[in-house]
């Protein structure tokens, strides 16, 4: 039997492509997203009550890659990306029916006209997202602390340092008043190391590019550390 899914709305979020979106949610605390509700999902009804709760499940769709299918076995980054492991003991965003979950901080509920509007801290979605489903993260039935994980056991390693150059830091100071939280966001997303794995084990000079709103955010990694060179708006 086939099953359809219709989105409920979507999501509006700093990342406008699929590289350097964090793997987990809640690591890039700058990263302000809103979840839009649209039609008969908005209104005051359907989010009634929703404001007592401090954080929230946001189901999605991972759909940059509902068309390239799926595959029992992928490489999580965590471990490399050498070694395969089944797709149901991943996090992997290719999945059989291209679902992702993820638990956010709820800032504020903002009812508009014909839209309902989540604002929360964490995401880790690309802009544009369809949401399908809202749920209030419940601390005694969704927290575990006993929980045991795996190979995700532990958090992830020492943040990178992340070094602005003159060019950089100037750059910062003239979108200050546009992007309040621009460096922060910058800092945050590099340290989680966004380069595919196979790239973090090889010396290399590479210029890398990241669009966070319509900016173009260029660096390079020497001797561990992420240098900001360019901060400009994308065209």
């Amino acid at each position: 039997m086939i099953y359809s899914i219709e989105p409920i709305g979507e999501i509006r979020s700093p990342y406008s492509e699929k590289f350097a979106v964090p793997r987990q949610p809640g690591l890039v605390t700058a990263a302000k997203a809103t979840v839009v509700l649209d039609g008969s999902y908005a209104g005051s009804e359907t989010t009634r009550g929703l404001a007592q709760f401090s954080h929230i499940w946001v189901l999605f769709l991972f759909h940059h890659n509902l068309e390239q299918g799926w595959q029992p076995l992928v490489r999580p980054p965590r471990l490399g990306g050498n070694q395969k492991l089944g797709v149901f003991a991943t996090r992997s965003t290719f999945r059989p029916n291209g679902i992702g979950m993820s638990v956010v901080k709820l800032l504020d509920i903002e009812q508009q006209a014909e839209q309902t509007l989540l604002h929360v801290e964490g995401g880790d979605w690309v802009n544009g997202t369809p949401v399908v489903d809202i749920k209030p993260y419940v601390p005694y039935a969704d927290a575990i602390p006993e929980a045991q994980a795996g190979f995700a056991q532990e958090p992830p390693a020492a943040a990178m340092p992340v070094i602005f150059t003159s060019a950089a830091r100037q750059s910062l100071q003239q979108l200050a008043a546009t992007y309040p939280q621009l460096e922060l966001l910058i800092t945050q997303v590099l340290q989680g190391d966004p380069r595919p794995a196979y790239q973090q084990l090889k010396p290399s000079n590479k210029l890398y590019g990241v669009r966070l709103y319509d900016l173009n955010v260029q660096w390079r990694v020497e001797n561990n550390q992420n240098h900001v060179i360019n901060i400009s708006k994308a065209f």
